[in-house]
């Protein structure tokens, strides 16, 4: 058998051993193609969409009870103001009677 003989059978049981590789890392591309097109559009469609209402609601009630929160401390604000004007008025009555 030749060299070139050789080569060219040595080649072909490469190429023949290639083949199958080259197909099957064609395939799983094309699989990986279709599940990433899947993705996008269910992230697109359904996840990005929810996540934007979740947002929304969070950020609006988030928004109501911070207002609500700084009603709160001035509420507490006077509250402690009058128990402070209850006591020195009582304080001031007691000494009158």
């Amino acid at each position: 058998m030749s060299d070139n003989e050789l080569l060219l059978a040595i080649s072909n049981i490469v190429q023949s051993q290639v083949e199958p590789l080259k197909n099957e890392i064609q395939r799983v591309e094309t699989s990986l193609r279709d599940e990433i097109k899947e993705i996008r559009l269910s992230l697109e469609n359904d996840v990005i969409p929810r996540l934007e209402n979740i947002e929304d609601c969070y950020v609006s009630t988030f928004n109501k009870y911070s207002e609500s929160f700084n009603k709160i401390e001035a509420i507490q604000s006077d509250v402690d103001m009058l128990k402070k004007v209850v006591a020195e008025h009582s304080e001031k009555l007691q000494k009158i009677s």
